[in-house]
């Protein structure tokens, strides 16, 4: 290989649509910003109000942390790519990529593990749940959410450092270790290994004790009242559908991986690429955060509240805000999610300019 290649690898699965590239570029960027945006709600909101200070929300601000953590991972690369005629990637950027994307998705599976022990003392051992789901252990199980993987993803980078290529070709719209190892001119059986280890630990693991503590938590909704079945829905759903949505993702990329590239439609093959790094981080605040009540109560409130900057006075709005903002016949009891993201943008965005006067 020349020294153009030796240094770069070279992203074959984008698809060449011409003049539709600009079109794609905009709507990359919009969900770019809507998942920016949201999860930035989502985490101020939680941050900004004592009464969401408790480890249910607290699980769902690391959620949303890890959705901007991943996208700011992904998607300017894919942004750049999109309107450029060549798709090169030199090694290191590579290798950054891939440890972001990787860490994200174990961060997720973690995380959502350990939102199901919260949910499964909350519900099966209800009189326990402040002495065993105390400060200290939400810091400790956060914190193995985050290192855990950290680690565990560094080892499989760099064994995928360390291998010899014959080639720069990866089908793929971002970097793959498994997609590098197809590359190797040796045996890449010691990282096939590692690989399968930190599969069982990150994936599989999460997986079978998450389904465990849903079928728990079915048995004891089995022995209660309708009422009390209402409430475990609604408050497991959003976790169920999130859950179930990430795994379908993953499972996706996973078998994109695996199979042959050159039997799939090249447009099918870059969906299902995209669907692992975009449909999560969408879905966790208008499915999981804004679906909740006690969030939505926060996000509704037009007045703005601060913990530490309440005395501060804050600008007029316009009055078209203010009339958007005080209807309260259909706007406060609607649900729908682009609706709910709305609001919260526009409630939270009457705060900012107190806030950074009082930070400045």
């Amino acid at each position: 290989m020349d020294n153009n290649t030796g240094f770069h690898f070279d992203l074959t699965m984008y698809v060449n649509i011409g003049f539709y590239r600009y079109p794609a570029f905009v709507v990359s960027l919009m969900l770019f910003a809507i998942i920016l945006f949201a999860n930035l709600a989502i985490i101020l909101v939680v941050s900004l109000e004592r009464t969401l200070h408790e480890p249910m929300y607290l699980f769902i601000a690391l959620l949303s942390v890890n959705s901007l953590y991943g996208s700011t991972g992904f998607f300017p690369r894919f942004l750049l790519d999109l309107l450029s005629d060549t798709h090169l990637i030199s090694r290191p950027a590579c290798f950054t990529q891939i440890y972001i994307i990787y860490t994200y998705a174990s961060y997720d599976l973690t995380i959502l593990s350990i939102m199901a022990y919260d949910r499964y003392v909350a519900v099966c051992d209800p009189l326990h749940y402040h002495n065993k789901v105390t400060p200290k252990t939400v810091c400790r199980l956060a914190a193995f959410a985050w290192i855990c993987p950290a680690f565990s993803i560094g080892l499989c980078v760099y064994l995928a450092v360390r291998l010899p290529l014959c080639g720069n070709k990866l089908k793929k719209v971002y970097c793959a270790i498994w997609n590098i190892a197809k590359l190797s001119c040796v045996s890449t059986s010691t990282n096939n290994v590692v690989g399968f280890l930190v599969t069982s630990i990150t994936i599989i693991l999460p997986l079978i004790y998450v389904l465990y503590t849903y079928f728990r938590i079915i048995l004891v909704c089995r022995k209660n009242s309708s009422e009390f079945k209402s409430k475990v829905f609604q408050t497991c759903l959003p976790h169920t559908i999130l859950f179930v949505s990430y795994s379908v993702s993953g499972f996706c990329d996973i078998a994109l991986n695996r199979l042959n590239d050159e039997s799939l439609n090249p447009l099918f093959a870059v969906i299902l690429s995209l669907e692992f790094v975009i449909i999560p981080p969408l879905l966790n605040p208008l499915i999981y955060g804004l679906k909740l009540p006690e969030i939505q109560r926060n996000i509704f409130k037009d007045r703005a509240r601060t913990l530490h900057y309440r005395d501060l006075p804050l600008p007029e709005p316009p009055l078209h805000v203010l009339s958007d903002l005080h209807q309260p016949s259909w706007i406060v009891t609607s649900s729908s999610p682009l609706h709910l993201f709305w609001v919260s943008i526009t409630s939270l965005s009457l705060r900012f300019p107190a806030l950074i006067a009082a930070l400045t």
